[in-house]
Order: C-alpha cells, then sequence, then structure tokens
C-alpha cells in the first residue's frame, strides 16, 4: 500500500470541512461515511439478548452509544452527540483562551497502550489546531508493544499491518492544563489506523463499547477506582546493591506536600479525588476517585497512573505501583448499574432497605462465572499474582473465588452501606491493570449474567443467598489465566479475537523473556 496515499485520504476522510465552514457535521476517520464495511468480526456489534426495561436513551446519556466518530464527540453529559462545526469552533475557541491564559508551550496527545502506561507525542501549541483535524502518527508498535509478532499472532487487514502507523485523534473534552507540568497540556485520544478505522486492541476503545453495550441495555454504569502505590525514596547505591528505601515520612497523611500537590493536579485535571490516605506499609498510600458514570473513571485512572510518577520527580521520590516484597499494590474497581437515566441504582430494592437485587445477584454471578479470565486481564502479570496465594500456605493451582456482604477480605466485596449505596468491589486487579480493560471485561461479564440464568440460582430481593452450581477457581499462574482468557468465549466475543491474540501473544513474550520483574519495573519506572 503507497503510505503517502494512504495518508493523504485519511486527512480527507477525518474531516470534511474546515472549522470556518458551519454548514455541516464534522466525519470522523471511522465514520460510515468515511471507510467501506471492516470485514474483521471484531467490529460487528455484539447482540445483547436481555432488555430489562423499554427506555428510550436521552442523548445525554453517560458512557453513550458507541459513536464511531470518537474524535468529535463529548465525554460529558452530550457524549452520544457528535460536535457540528459551530460547535466544534466553540470548543476550539474556549482551548485557545485556555492555551493563551496558561501561555502554552505543548500539548501532549496521549494515548493508554496495552499495559495502561501512556504514550504521547508532544507538539507545539501552535499546531494544535491542525493536528486536532488531521490527528497525530505514531508507530502502532508504540501502543501494541509486541517486538517481533508471528504471523498466527497478528491479523493484517488492509494497512492496518503490525509495522505501520495508527493515528490519534483527540477527544476534546479531556484536553487539561497539567498542574505538574510546565506550561504542557494534555489531550486523551482515540486510535485508528491509516485506513481510517478503530484500532480493535485499542483497550480505551473496546471499553466504550462496552459501555455502549451496556446503555442498548437500558443501563449505565456507576464507577470508581480505588489504587494502593507506594513511594519510595531514590535509589541509593549500597555495598554495590541500588536499593531504595520507602518514604517512611508518609506514614500518616498530615501535611505532606507531595499527596496534596498529587490531589490538587488530579482535582484540576478533572480527576475528583474522594480521599486518601496511609496504607499498611510505610510508604504506601490509598487514593480513592470519586464515582462517575461512562468511561471517565478509566480516564481518571489512566490520568493518575502518569501524574503520580511526575509530582514524585519533583519530590525526588520514585512513585511504583508495587511493595518492597515484590508484590503489586491493589486496584479496586469500584461499581454499581443504574438505570440508563442514572436516577436508579439498580442493585439497591426500592424499598429503601440497601439489600442486593436480582438484577445485582445475577450481575454478580457473570463476575464470578467468568472471574478465571477476568484475573487475566487484572493481574496480568507473575508479581500481581501473587496477590491471590499470599495466604495460604498450600501448593495449589488455583483459588476458590470468594464474594461477601461488606467484607473487605473477598474478590468481591458487596458493600450495603454508606451514601452510595449499594456497590461491588472487584478486588481482582491490581495497580498495574490497564484500567480500561478492566472497566470493559467488569462489564462484559456482568452483561453476561444478566443474559443468563443457568449459572446461578437467585432467591428473592430481601435474601442473602447465592447459589454457585460449579464454583470458579482462580489460577495462580499467569499461564493458567492465559488458557483460561483464550477459552473464555464470552471475553472472546467481547473483547475481540484481535484484541485477544495480541494480548495472550504479549504476555506469552514477556513470560519467555522475564519482562514482569517486580525490581525491574520498579526502577526503571514503567509499571507506576
Amino acid at each position: 500500500m503507497d503510505i503517502s496515499n494512504s495518508k493523504e485520504t485519511i486527512r480527507n476522510q477525518m474531516v470534511c470541512h474546515k472549522l470556518g465552514d458551519m454548514s455541516r457535521t464534522i466525519v470522523g476517520p471511522s465514520s460510515a461515511e468515511s471507510h467501506p464495511q471492516q470485514d474483521d468480526k471484531d467490529s460487528q456489534d455484539q447482540t445483547i439478548v436481555i432488555k430489562p426495561s423499554p427506555l428510550k436513551t436521552p442523548a445525554n446519556a453517560p458512557g453513550g452509544k458507541f459513536n464511531s466518530n470518537f474524535s468529535y464527540t463529548d465525554n460529558t453529559k452530550d457524549s452520544t452527540q457528535i460536535l457540528t462545526a459551530p460547535q466544534l469552533s466553540s470548543r476550539m475557541k474556549h482551548i485557545k483562551q485556555e492555551m493563551a491564559k496558561n501561555h502554552l508551550q505543548f500539548v501532549r496527545f496521549e494515548a493508554t497502550d496495552l499495559h495502561g502506561v501512556s504514550r504521547s507525542k508532544s507538539i507545539p501549541a501552535h499546531f494544535f489546531q491542525e493536528k486536532v483535524i488531521h490527528g497525530v502518527y505514531m508507530p502502532r508498535g508504540y501502543l501494541e508493544l509486541i517486538p517481533h509478532p508471528k504471523d498466527n499472532e497478528v491479523d493484517h487487514i488492509r494497512a492496518t499491518c503490525f509495522n505501520s502507523d495508527i493515528v490519534l485523534m483527540p477527544e476534546l473534552s479531556t484536553f487539561r492544563v497539567l498542574p505538574w507540568a510546565e506550561r504542557t497540556a494534555r489531550v486523551i485520544c482515540d486510535t485508528f489506523t491509516v485506513t481510517g478505522e478503530p484500532l480493535l486492541t485499542s483497550p480505551r476503545y473496546i471499553a466504550k463499547r462496552q459501555l455502549s453495550q451496556l446503555q442498548d441495555c437500558g443501563f449505565s454504569l456507576l464507577s470508581a477506582f480505588i489504587y494502593d502505590f507506594c513511594i519510595f525514596g531514590m535509589p541509593e547505591i549500597i555495598n554495590s546493591k541500588t536499593i531504595s528505601f520507602p518514604a517512611s515520612t508518609l506514614l500518616n497523611n498530615h501535611d505532606q506536600p507531595f499527596i496534596q500537590e498529587l490531589v490538587d493536579g488530579l482535582y484540576h485535571t478533572g480527576a475528583n479525588v474522594e480521599s486518601f490516605s496511609s496504607s499498611t506499609r510505610p510508604g504506601q498510600m490509598e487514593i480513592c476517585f470519586l464515582p462517575e458514570f461512562g468511561i471517565s473513571s478509566a480516564d481518571n485512572a489512566f490520568t493518575l497512573r502518569t501524574g503520580v510518577k511526575e509530582v514524585a520527580r519533583k519530590y525526588n521520590y520514585i512513585a511504583s505501583f508495587f511493595i518492597e516484597t515484590g508484590f503489586c499494590n491493589s486496584g479496586i474497581l469500584s461499581h454499581s448499574l443504574w438505570d440508563v437515566c442514572e436516577k436508579k441504582n439498580m442493585f439497591c430494592s426500592s424499598s429503601g432497605i440497601e439489600q442486593f437485587t436480582i438484577t445485582g445477584k445475577k450481575w454478580l454471578a457473570g463476575l464470578l462465572k467468568h472471574s478465571a479470565a477476568l484475573s487475566c486481564l487484572m493481574a496480568p502479570a507473575v508479581s500481581c499474582r501473587k496477590r491471590y496465594s499470599k495466604e495460604s500456605r498450600d501448593l495449589r493451582e488455583s483459588v476458590p473465588t470468594t464474594w461477601g456482604y461488606n467484607d473487605n477480605s473477598c474478590a468481591f466485596n458487596i458493600k450495603c452501606h454508606g451514601e452510595k449505596g449499594t456497590r461491588i468491589e472487584n478486588k481482582l486487579g491490581s495497580a498495574t491493570a490497564n484500567p480500561y480493560l478492566v472497566l470493559a471485561a467488569t462489564v462484559a461479564a456482568g452483561l453476561d449474567g444478566l443474559r443468563s440464568s443457568e449459572d446461578v440460582l437467585v432467591g428473592p430481593d430481601d435474601s442473602t443467598d447465592l447459589y454457585q452450581l460449579q464454583p470458579s477457581e482462580i489460577p495462580l499462574k499467569l499461564e493458567d489465566a492465559l488458557v483460561a482468557l483464550e477459552e473464555d468465549q464470552c471475553l472472546r466475543e467481547a473483547l475481540g479475537e484481535t484484541f485477544i491474540r495480541y494480548f495472550v501473544a504479549m504476555k506469552k513474550y514477556e513470560l519467555e523473556n522475564e519482562e514482569t520483574d517486580a525490581e525491574r519495573n520498579k526502577f526503571l519506572e514503567y509499571f507506576i
């Protein structure tokens, strides 16, 4: 394929008019007008059989119906609306005012790789408007992380082969000035191939697609991430060994300039922190975000993963998602299911008593059913999976999946207290997991539970009973978890065959090359 011609083609596809033309809607790179029907079955919508309510989807529903024109859709209340040229012009005018007010020099175009780490290109601020229209090009391998893929591990649809470029298209609602970077802003991007199709391995695209499936069923997701991370002093050389000590001064959370600057910075980037505290070990901190509807909760977690290490450097710290023993810190997804209008928590009974509803029990049954495959995405490294067996002295291949009410020791903890209402904490995750994949896989498993009544027997709303015919087990070895993911037909269909092939190939490569070593990752500052 002639790449120079293809770049010109995609530029024409990505926008049909300049900003000054107010008469037509901007057409994004993956809209129906811009490219032929994809021949990969991953691009087809997954059919959801359950229709719990005949509610019509409003235009302002969060996590709205999947719109292939990601580049010009909003991530806020009007997330299902495609921005017209006047709206885009108004948005750009507001952004230009922010850029002038803060004397910005650079804008980062950020996208997540398969590990959940930010991959970005920074452009001079005066080129921002042009890049909004045409996008920013980046080698595809930066995001998919397989150095030498085998023919059977990747697919080659048109120009979407591994060695081609991908295009970063910004979601303008995510534009924020970065408080911890001098005269710099960032915008989160969605990724497209050079032929204008969504990148099927993009975790953010996969998460948006699952939220769309959820909305098509008449539901929306309210969720928030809770992260543990450790703060270490800069490495020191002692007796020829590189050692980094925990920042023991963070044993309490009072008058700490580092954590205060981090929390304030996250607020200004749109990620509202509900609380932060010291945790169980020296230098270990916990940070809880406020729940938000739709993709915003994963965007907030993605922002934290970059922000925490940049702020830490200013204080001569290293922020790490590993603890000194080589274990991974936890990354919890607290979530509840709401009606599509965001008025009613579907996990709570209408009586006002915080009981777990049948809808909630079916959702939980889906999580339990798919817990083995879920664990592969939520604890995606050898060191992550040590958490599952840390209390057990038996040499076992797997451990039972546990759930309970208000029991923090369980893999799925149903919290039935507080002003947030009934919610489930998915505690399978580690802080190194990609938040978009955690969100997408949780929704896919929960939806399967709503569709199916075969694997669970539930009592009435006021009953706490929930029986599984076959108790699920979580593999302790990553190799076994990869097999579970490959054999889970529901998650394969939901996340896409292409993504599963790439993810499994990447993990097998890491296992072969021991790239999951905790100490190397900690000091190389990658998984932080």
